[in-house]
């Protein structure tokens, strides 16, 4: 009975209102990430570009449109899904430790990138789509093992993504293992996380799927509400899980390789930030999941600009701010507050 009234009280209004906060906050975030980088740009230039004023040759507005702003908006849309694939991995799965690399779509997706690397394909081609063919190779296997005669079981699919997960990662280490040494930096980079060959072409390639995704799986929340309170229980109040299951999985994996396919592997996005939207607004998947989502788009870009300018004029892989401010920040707070995965 609370669990219905709290659902209740969550109006279309307020998951709406509190959307907009935090397309508000993304969109400071945005412009504080422009300004800042190794070209001084003032929060005057950026007002100036806004407001027309400033001349289209003028190489700040250059390095603001060609440089800065892709790689932002590719951040922004990374982070975005690897945080839906996060929340909708935990409740299919009923699991607070699954991520959307869990099945091994990530390994999968690196074996293909790395094979690309060390035969000396380029970023714009051959790296996103041997790395987006291996993502695809590996939901074809989780779905075929984990799945054949079993249902989409929970413990049966996060088996097999582990299996799968070491024998990709085997085939990692021999690719690094016989690789030249000019290709290597380039592979440990795109290991943990690169967004610096970010272009329009790739926003073009990558936005209209993962809204579509996101339109699909936000029709889900209602049904993952009650999945997470059990199947049996689920079943009987008429949600289909298998099907629910099986196309929430295809779906995130679907999208977890098209944005691994750009970014490399950018790790802790999909499991800190539902977490942290859970502790702050509960469970209830109508919020959790826009609020969940537009808040990995903050944490990544955040962390990217850390990434560019930390150690400036060099860069970081973004997986290692991820890492270095995800863990602790996260151990921090499931020792003060708990998680909200069981409680309301």
């Amino acid at each position: 009975m609370i669990e219905e009234h709290r659902a209740e009280l969550l109006t279309p209004a307020k998951v709406i209102a509190i959307s907009l906060v935090m397309l508000a906050i993304l969109a400071l975030v945005i412009v504080i990430s422009l300004a800042l980088g190794t070209a001084d740009i003032s929060f005057r230039n950026i007002s100036d570009i806004l407001t027309g004023s400033m001349p289209p040759d003028d190489p700040v507005r250059l390095i603001i449109f060609r440089i800065r702003l892709p790689r932002i908006l590719l951040a922004g849309l990374v982070g975005f899904a690897l945080s839906l694939g996060g929340v909708v991995f935990q409740a299919i799965l009923r699991n607070p430790l699954a991520d959307p690399f869990i099945l091994g779509v990530s390994s999968g997706s690196a074996s293909g990138a790395v094979l690309a690397i060390s035969l000396g394909l380029g970023f714009a081609v051959g790296v996103p789509v041997l790395s987006f063919a291996g993502a695809l190779f590996t939901i074809y296997m989780v779905m075929m093992i984990g799945s054949r005669n079993l249902g989409v079981e929970s413990s049966t699919i996060l088996l097999t993504g582990v299996i799968i997960n070491a024998f990709f990662t085997a085939i990692i280490m021999f690719f690094i293992s016989v690789s030249a040494n000019d290709r290597l930096h380039t592979m440990l980079f795109w290991l943990y996380g690169d967004l610096s060959q970010s272009k329009y072409s790739q926003l073009i390639i990558i936005a209209p799927f993962v809204l579509i995704a996101s339109i699909v799986l936000f029709s889900f929340s209602r049904d993952l509400n009650i999945i997470t309170t059990g199947e049996e229980n689920a079943a009987q109040l008429g949600v289909e899980v298998e099907w629910i299951k099986r196309a929430s999985l295809i779906i995130v994996s679907l999208v977890m390789g098209l944005v691994v396919a750009f970014s490399g592997l950018i790790g802790f996005v999909g499991l800190i930030v539902p977490h942290l939207a859970r502790m702050a607004f509960r469970s209830d998947h109508r919020l959790l999941m826009p609020v969940a989502s537009i808040g990995g788009a903050i944490f990544l870009i955040a962390a990217d600009t850390l990434a560019r300018t930390l150690v400036s004029p060099s860069e970081l892989p973004v997986g290692v701010i991820t890492a270095f401010l995800g863990a602790p920040f996260f151990i921090i707070l499931l020792k003060k507050r708990g998680s909200q995965w069981t409680r309301s």
